[in-house]
């Protein structure tokens, strides 16, 4: 049996085990895979012996089931359970790579409704509960009062939200508006207005590139850069994917080498800290940084020469 067939099969398995409130359609979407090949899963299953229940729409493995009691002693968790789970790995550091293969893992299975709770807090879990809804409801919401950086607007936004970033920070979203996938930060969002209105832009749902530092775009810039101890230190601290597309030159020097989907992110990380980068590459880059530093600069000079003036 195929690898990722097999994977599959195991995750249709805990899904059914844990009772989950999810349609055929549902969980096909979250599988990226088709309703035929689900139902051809369950097929397998009661072939295989086990009892497999369709109750208010939901198929679930009956507990009456051959083996039912080891499966579900060994994967399922309660929500008393769930909630211990959660907590124990939000303990862990923020920039710890484990910390987000476990979450990940987790929310392939159980409902992220429920393990939001200690992720976030306040206004943002309640925007992320109604996004949620929005998202496995099928839903348009409009984003109140969203706080754009990149237009410096505050404005109410019309989206199709369908899926989240590692760890609620942001949310893949299409824009009727614009005719574009766009991310949306979670904690820019003031409130979210849950719509009756369903997706009718659903075939053009997809999740763009984020590079390691979270920058969104169909670019794909490929860069450079030396750093010594200090810079790659702070790098791994602050974008904790980037450690992977590090490699050591010497006991204190670093070389970057990955992607980027824009300068702006790697801008901003890099201008801190230009006595700490030996050299970066591709040219496009170095001028983009020559820029910024002499805008930088500019706006320096104005400020200081306002402050005399009073």
């Amino acid at each position: 049996m195929e690898q990722p067939k097999l994977d599959r099969q195991l995750r249709l398995m805990m899904m059914l085990t844990g009772n989950c409130n999810l349609s055929i359609a549902q969980i096909a979407e979250r599988f990226d895979t088709t309703e035929r090949t689900i139902y051809r899963y369950i097929d397998t299953f009661r072939a295989a012996g086990f009892v497999i229940k369709r109750v208010n729409g939901f198929y679930r493995i009956d507990k009456s089931s051959p083996y039912f009691r080891e499966i579900s002693s060994l994967v399922h968790f309660t929500k008393e359970e769930a909630y211990i789970l959660k907590s124990a790995i939000e303990s862990i550091d923020e920039t710890n790579l484990i910390k987000q293969n476990l979450k990940r893992k987790l929310y392939t299975v159980y409902d992220y409704k429920i393990l939001a709770e200690t992720v976030v807090k306040g206004k943002n879990s309640i925007n992320i509960n109604r996004l949620s809804e929005a998202i496995d409801e099928h839903k348009q919401v409009i984003l109140k009062a969203y706080s754009s950086a990149n237009s410096n607007k505050v404005s109410d936004r019309l989206v199709e939200p369908f899926r989240f970033t590692t760890n609620y920070i942001q949310l893949w979203a299409f824009e009727p508006h614009s005719g574009r996938n766009k991310l949306y930060k979670i904690s820019r969002i003031h409130s979210v207005e849950l719509l009756p209105d369903e997706w009718q832009n659903s075939d053009k749902h997809t999740e763009g590139r984020i590079d390691i530092f979270r920058i969104s775009s169909q670019e794909q810039l490929p860069v450079k850069l030396k750093l010594g101890l200090r810079a790659a230190s702070l790098l791994t601290e602050e974008y904790p994917l980037a450690e992977k597309y590090l490699s050591p030159c010497s006991d204190n020097c670093w070389l970057l080498e990955t992607e980027v989907c824009s300068y702006e992110g790697i801008g901003r990380f890099a201008a801190g800290l230009m006595d700490d980068i030996e050299w970066m590459e591709p040219a496009e880059l170095r001028e983009f940084m020559e820029q910024k530093i002499s805008r930088s600069l500019l706006k320096l000079k104005n400020f200081q020469h306002l402050v005399k003036k009073e």
